[in-house]
């Protein structure tokens, strides 16, 4: 059961290596964007996996740590992964693919209603290539009305 890396798992390696980390969040419609700072090392495995585990503070100040896992599932045709983080007890699972022109990861998954009613929700996050030493990560969520809304927007700069 040995896989071999295709092209689709070579796009995650550019993903690999450490990363400082700025974050502007959306904690409400009446609230005013928070801003916080962190880093993020990703490590190969196998060729196959990225493991990213990211360390900063929350809005709040407490500190977080999370891990993103990111891989190629070839039997299904669809990039797979999750996310856990240190202040929630909820996995979050990836499914996705690249867009047209493969510098944008765009990752589904579902997750609590940010409503607060007990309801799940539709959400996105999308990994975005603006160079090889800068990316994004931009967080959305599926509203009523169909559109999506972004709420966190990250941008990664390649550590010397």
């Amino acid at each position: 059961m040995n896989s071999e890396p295709q092209k689709e798992h070579e796009w995650l390696q550019q993903l690999v290596g450490e990363w400082s980390v700025e974050i502007t969040a959306s904690m409400g419609p009446d609230q005013p964007p928070t801003n916080t700072q962190g880093t993020e090392t990703v490590r190969s495995l196998g060729g196959l996996w990225t493991l990213g585990e990211g360390q900063g503070v929350c809005p709040d100040g407490s500190p977080v740590t999370s891990l993103m896992t990111l891989g190629f599932d070839s039997a299904k045709g669809r990039y797979v992964g999750s996310f856990i983080a240190s202040m929630m007890s909820m996995i979050w699972h990836y499914d996705g693919a690249l867009d047209a022109d493969r510098k944008a990861l765009v990752l589904d998954t579902e997750g609590p209603s940010m409503a607060g009613d007990g309801a799940m929700a539709k959400y996105q996050d999308v990994i975005t290539f603006l160079s090889p030493g800068h990316r994004t990560l931009t967080s959305r969520a599926l509203g009523p009305d169909g559109q999506w809304t972004e709420f966190m927007s990250a941008h990664y700069r390649r550590k010397a």
